[in-house]
């Protein structure tokens, strides 16, 4: 039978108590046994001692102990405590007597250790105490000592002891039940509310949410679920938008390329040099939309091909922004540079040189004509630090944290109309990790968008 968490927790806490309650029990059993057995023993020893100045006191006026030889009364009356005038008014009452049952526990031995009267089973472990008149040792009292309680009186209080003392502990029990009960319930309720959103979420209900209702680890862990929700929620929303975006940046170029094939076809379009051209910048689209894809898709899983060296980055910016000069100039873009001579990294050439490429690729595809377009590098303590900003238009503030996502472009001002698929970040921040350096955007000085990298600074050429 499959039993559930709160039965669980429930048996187990009980049955931790019952074996609590009963270890307690037992040992407070044996305890109270032991204990109320030599208080026994210590009030039949006070008894005993009182005894024995009467005895003394018969001796020396009978001169023998003659007197008690089978005359049990006699020896009764010697073991009452009472007064003269209590003994005169009636029978004898052997109040401590009756409590203690210790008169079948005394025996009156002679001088020589011979029994005169009482119990005439006196073990070796009896407390002996002698009888002194006139200085001489006449006769010893023997006291048996308790082994278990006999009287009614002591069994009963014995009993009364013991059963109050079970009752308190089936109480504990029945108590730590009902506390088991109700911890059960509160530590299980919220778990089944977590399991029950963990299968809705299973099955691609991303808006479930659970209540936080506590500030305990549970209630931490319904807090985890929830960021848990919102991140699958958002990883949905960009699956889906990734695949609206692709088959759109797909589309374009295919049916830009298939109306120019057809044209060609049905000679309406002869084959120039422009036409030529003009498929040729569809496919170069395209290649470049699929290759975006292919090298994002190994940088996510960490399987893009890195080949470091130790190279002079001011170099490959040098290097980059030549092959861009043309491609700046269409766009009449003014290009200002501060880039400090001889920075050592250690890096790949060709990923850095495709970080820079897409870089100003955004620059000159988003820029107004007539912008500037600035490129930094300098060295900031043992970090390299690289900015390239531009004119502008710029970037909404709320749109900068989520800049580097896949597919994620603003709208309002760099919007599809200039070209890219949106995936020319993302490469960019992979990379940049890669490289064990960050990547941040933030508002330029200049109007437009700061591209900010650090990468950490080689000191020193090794050999």
């Amino acid at each position: 039978m499959k039993w559930s968490i709160s039965t669980k927790l429930f048996l187990v806490l009980v049955a931790i108590s019952i074996a609590t309650v009963a270890a307690m029990g037992v040992s407070a059993r044996i305890s109270f046994t032991r204990g109320f057995i030599g208080y026994l023993n210590e009030q039949s020893g006070a008894y005993a001692d009182s005894v024995v100045p009467r005895l003394a006191e018969a001796y020396r006026t009978e001169g023998s102990w003659r007197f008690l030889h089978h005359n049990p009364r006699a020896w009764y009356r010697l073991l009452d405590n009472r007064t003269r005038r209590e003994r005169d008014s009636g029978p004898p009452q052997f109040s401590e007597v009756e409590f203690s049952a210790v008169h079948l526990r005394l025996t009156l031995l002679d001088a020589d250790r011979n029994i005169v009267i009482g119990n005439r089973d006196v073990p070796r472990d009896a407390s002996m105490r002698a009888v002194v008149v006139d200085g001489r040792t006449v006769g010893w009292l023997a006291l048996i000592p308790y082994q278990q309680a006999t009287a009614a009186a002591d069994v009963r209080f014995q009993q009364r002891q013991l059963t109050q003392n079970w009752l308190i502990g089936w109480g504990t029990v029945i108590v730590a039940a009902l506390a088991a009960w109700w911890l059960s319930r509160l530590l299980v309720t919220p778990l089944k509310r977590i399991t029950a959103a963990t299968h809705n979420l299973a099955s691609g209900d991303y808006s479930v949410r659970i209540p936080v209702t506590s500030k305990d680890e549970i209630g931490g862990l319904s807090e985890d679920f929830n960021r848990l929700a919102q991140a699958l929620a958002h990883n949905e929303q960009l699956r889906r938008s990734f695949m609206a975006d692709v088959s759109h940046e797909l589309r374009t170029p295919l049916s830009v390329l298939k109306g120019e094939l057809e044209a060609i076809e049905d000679g309406v379009r002869a084959m120039t040099p422009a036409t030529l051209a003009s498929l040729q910048s569809e496919v170069t689209t395209l290649n470049k939309l699929v290759s975006d894809l292919y090298d994002l898709s190994l940088s996510d899983i960490g399987a893009l091909s890195y080949r470091m060296a130790q190279i002079e980055i001011d170099d490959v910016l040098h290097a980059t922004l030549a092959a861009f000069q043309q491609r700046l100039a269409e766009r009449e873009l003014k290009v200002q540079t501060d880039i400090a001579r001889s920075v050592m990294v250690n890096g790949d050439e060709g990923r850095l040189q495709q970080l820079f490429n897409n870089l100003l690729e955004n620059c000159a595809r988003y820029t107004q004509a007539g912008g500037v377009v600035r490129v930094g590098c300098r060295i900031d303590n043992a970090e390299v630090l690289v900015e390239i900003e531009d004119s502008g238009p710029g970037v909404p503030a709320d749109m900068l944290p989520r800049i580097f996502e896949r597919f994620v472009r603003a709208e309002a001002s760099r919007n599809r109309s200039h070209g890219g698929a949106g995936l020319g970040l993302a490469i960019c921040r992979n990379i940049v990790e890669a490289h064990g350096g960050t990547i941040t955007a933030s508002a330029a000085p200049l109007g437009g968008l700061l591209m900010s990298i650090r990468l950490p600074r080689l000191r020193e050429v090794q050999v």
